[in-house]
């Protein structure tokens, strides 16, 4: 089958779909293809918290504070342009949203905004704390179905971009259901397939976060950043057993009640990480991931291997105020939080690296743009909390009006009939690479070499050993696979295999070359930052070899303090 659109959007998370309606908003014919059900997969569906954003509504606020203080916590690698774009696009898109009933928090009037770790004042949206990203992305997927300039298309995995004269030119799928190939000719492509956070066994990511998006675009020619850098949600639930919850539920308990980290013993401990909390919530991520790992190693973890968080000095009233119904489904799992702490563990949740773009979003490639957790650079070392899906909004909305615009002056979609015969040829031996043994098998395979050697805590001997271990893992899923017809489960884990060995290589081996700890990348051989590494490593792919690159970090403007400051009023 041949499909021809102006703009094609690969994803249909929350970047994907305002890419969608940004592009149709701007006069583009769409299409918007993802391998699951659309606006059902991706990451914002399961975002459960907050939303950055300085609306300003709590107090006054500005989009150039909230860009202070994601670039503190960067440190020192934003790409100041992305995320200045974050910071203050974010703000028309958080207000489109509420135009369109999203139902964000309100108090006394406007829209409620609460602190989050990492902000300098109360500035995270939310319409409920178990339900923010599902209203999101219900709110952006009725807009797409009411939108006819976007054909929706399921059930399709995109396994290569066609690359014609240099550009993109659109792309080869394969229809899951039928296994029958798809090309579809595009005058723009925006890649919009979030992170890669599945490559690690504890994970808090949709089974289509394996970093796909990350190898189609190396493939193509674009570059790659930050690759490295994997954010682990540091109090991910561990124990008892919680069904029907999400994993990473506690930080709004945490954040509102101000929970206690405990170690095996019962004891704080987060001052020996430089942070003495008081019952309040002010560890970031990368530092509380890192004391919660280093206690768990010293043998002061909790029996499960994590740490225990505590809100036994909180009332049930307390409680139920704060969560109401959350507590009665936390009572169905045997938890009373007055009587009992629960385990907590990091847990890999998100990816600041990605594709290399500039500031509309696209790449090295023309014609191939980028949105959402797929980009890197704009929150360098370590993410802002609640930036998130501030930056699936702002990056798919100016993604897709760029893609729009450069498909205006495109001419007309059309595919290279050897490029697409190459790529065909490629996937077959993709699919076929994993020919011998079971490819879900490889995949957990891989998982735990990632969690075990590459994962909060790094050492040139484990980062060694799980290049090492990846190699191995790739060569012993050679072979050959006979031509399966119609439905074929094991056809999408063999694609997936093929890209996580990619991508998962790249992460290790820019993890190995940054002889240094910064954000949440964290050497235990070199635990200190260093100057000389404030550095973005770019990762090409040529002659099938990965190759890194060091470029020097962008420095972010001089005086940003004193101009946030001159204009602190509400926005």
């Amino acid at each position: 089958m041949h499909l021809a659109t102006d703009v094609l959007v690969i994803g249909s998370g929350g970047a994907g779909m305002y890419a969608a309606l940004a592009a149709a908003r701007a006069g583009a014919s769409v299409i918007l293809l993802d391998r699951s059900l659309i606006g059902r997969g991706g990451a914002t569906v399961m975002a459960q918290m907050t939303v950055a954003c300085a609306l300003g509504a709590e107090g006054p606020d500005h989009w150039t504070h909230h860009l202070d203080d994601t670039l503190a916590a960067g440190r020192g690698l934003c790409d100041p342009e992305l995320a200045r774009i974050l910071c203050e696009d974010g703000i028309a898109c958080i207000r489109q949203l509420d135009e369109w009933k999203v139902g964000w928090a309100r108090e006394n009037g406007h829209i409620k905004q609460i602190d989050a770790p990492g902000h300098g004042r109360p500035r995270c949206v939310y319409v409920d704390f178990l339900d923010t990203g599902p209203a999101v992305a219900r709110t952006l997927r009725t807009r797409v179905i009411r939108t006819p300039q976007i054909r929706r298309i399921g059930d399709l995995a995109v396994t290569d971009l066609v690359v014609r004269g240099g550009g993109c030119t659109g792309a080869l799928a394969t229809h899951l259901t039928s296994g029958e190939r798809v090309s579809l000719a595009a005058k723009a492509t925006v890649i919009a397939t979030g992170g890669l956070t599945r490559l690690f066994r504890r994970n808090s990511a949709s089974a289509n976060m394996g970093g796909d998006g990350y190898a189609l675009a190396l493939r193509a020619g674009a570059a790659l950043v930050d690759m490295e850098f994997v954010q682990f949600f540091p109090i991910g639930h561990l124990a008892p057993r919680l069904i029907g919850m999400d994993p990473i539920m506690w930080d709004p308990f945490r954040y509102k009640l101000g929970g206690r980290l405990l170690d095996g013993s019962m004891q704080e401990f987060s001052e020996r990480y430089g942070v003495k909390e008081d019952g309040q919530y002010r560890l970031p991520r990368d530092v509380a991931t890192y004391a919660i790992t280093r206690e768990v190693e010293a043998g002061r973890g909790s029996p499960h291997g994590g740490a225990y968080l505590s809100f036994q000095h909180c009332s049930e009233s307390k409680l139920r105020e704060a969560f109401g119904p959350v507590i009665d489904r936390l009572a169905a799992n045997g938890i009373d939080l007055t009587r009992m702490p629960v385990e907590v563990a990091p847990i890999a949740h998100y990816h600041m690296g990605g594709v290399r773009v500039n500031g509309d979003m696209q790449t090295c490639v023309p014609g191939l743009y980028a949105a959402g957790e797929a980009v890197g650079g704009a929150n360098g070392a370590n993410r802002l909390s609640g930036n998130a899906v501030t930056e699936a909004l702002a990056f798919g909305r100016r993604a897709g009006e760029r893609a729009a615009q450069h498909a205006k002056r495109a001419p007309a979609p059309a595919l290279d009939p050897r490029a697409v015969g190459q790529a065909i040829e490629r996937s077959r031996a993709a699919e076929a690479a994993a020919g011998h043994g079971n490819p879900a098998h490889a995949i957990a395979e891989l998982q735990s070499i990632m969690a075990d050697d590459v994962g909060p805590l790094r050492s040139e001997r484990k980062l060694a050993r799980a290049l090492q271990r990846i190699a191995s893992l790739r060569a012993a899923a050679g072979g050959t696979a006979p031509p399966v017809r119609g439905y074929d489960p094991q056809r999408l884990d063999r694609l997936d295999l093929d890209n996580m060995l990619l991508v998962a290589e790249c992460v290790a081996r820019g993890a190995l070359a940054r002889a240094e700890s910064r954000g949440a990348h964290q050497r235990e051989d070199f635990p200190d930052t260093c100057d000389e590494w404030r550095v973005n490593q770019l990762v090409r792919l040529r002659g099938g070899v990965i190759e890194i690159e060091r470029v020097a970090a962008r420095e972010a403007n001089p005086g940003t303090d004193a101009t946030a400051d001159a204009r602190s009023e509400p926005d």
